[in-house]
């Protein structure tokens, strides 16, 4: 490793839906957190590692910023701020589109500002304004505090991952690599499957159940198939609020359900290169959102 190599952690703050999860992924170039158009997606902070020639970012990927209603969303806004102040660098993300900094983004604003953290703005979803509505938000912003830099994207193209990566490796400090080269998240393989079957069973649920699903695997055991392959045997349950929302998840015949479960799987055979043998369960929690001992365990 050279003299000059940098490190740090970087978190990735903002509403919820603006796309954070999104970014994570592109540049961390492997799926590690969920995307789901429906909000308090990500509800944990997920490690994703970028391994460059002279540096190593870990980026810290938190739950968007809502107003809380229960203990699992009072404990999700506890970890974003709590990313903010055990960050090196922040990337701020906002909405193109947006006319005014609203009350989500300023609450996130003055929570940078008391930190005094190195901070970039990134500005997503830009093909949805014009060259001169993106120039009054950027102005509106840059009254507001000493942003190290400010990017406007598109999350979904590839094209800016350099851009954004360059910008944040300028701000790190000499250090070394925390993780090892060849890492790319943190996450156990029981959590990234936990995190693949949640994302399947938002998006094809839709608006069909409230946000009241959680995911939990069983059991996870690695054999070899009869045809000498690597292959993971999984058993996970999917927790909801109420009966009448299993009957919607498991769908007529096990239909919905077996779509869930057969996404998941073809998600997780192509992230982790092995064969998946997924089983999946629907059960009953009440209230599970207010259980702390349930969701951080």
């Amino acid at each position: 490793m050279n003299n000059d190599f940098k490190s740090g952690f970087v978190s990735i703050v903002g509403r919820t839906n603006v796309g954070k999860s999104t970014l994570i992924n592109l540049l961390v170039g492997e799926k590690i957190a969920a995307i789901a158009n429906k909000v308090q997606t990500t509800r944990t902070q997920i490690r994703g590692i970028v391994n460059r020639e002279n540096s190593q970012i870990i980026f810290i990927d938190t739950p968007g910023i809502h107003k809380p209603k229960t203990k699992l969303n009072e404990n999700m806004i506890e970890l974003s701020w709590g990313a903010i102040q055990d960050s090196d660098v922040i990337l701020f993300l906002i909405e193109a589109d947006s006319k005014e900094i609203g009350r989500g983004d300023r609450r996130i604003l003055e929570k940078i500002q008391e930190s005094h953290k190195k901070t970039i703005l990134i500005i997503n979803k830009i093909d949805l304004v014009n060259k001169e509505e993106l120039a009054k938000l950027i102005d509106l912003y840059k009254n507001e505090y000493d942003f190290k830099a400010v990017i406007p994207i598109s999350a979904l193209k590839s094209k800016y991952k350099d851009v954004v990566l360059d910008e944040i490796e300028k701000n790190l400090n000499l250090g070394p690599a925390y993780y090892d080269i060849e890492q790319y998240t943190d996450q156990t393989l029981r959590q990234l499957a936990e995190e693949t079957i949640r994302e399947k069973a938002l998006i094809l649920l839709r608006d069909e159940v409230p946000h009241g699903i959680f995911v939990k695997v069983d059991k996870m055991k690695f054999k070899k198939s009869k045809n000498g392959e690597d292959m993971y045997n999984i058993e996970a349950t999917i927790y909801c609020l109420r009966e009448s929302h299993k009957g919607i998840i498991i769908g007529k015949d096990g239909s919905m359900l077996k779509r869930i479960g057969t996404m998941a799987r073809k998600d997780l055979e192509k992230n982790l290169n092995v064969k998946i043998n997924l089983k999946t369960w629907v059960k009953v929690k009440q209230d599970w959102q207010n259980n702390e001992s349930f969701f951080n365990n």
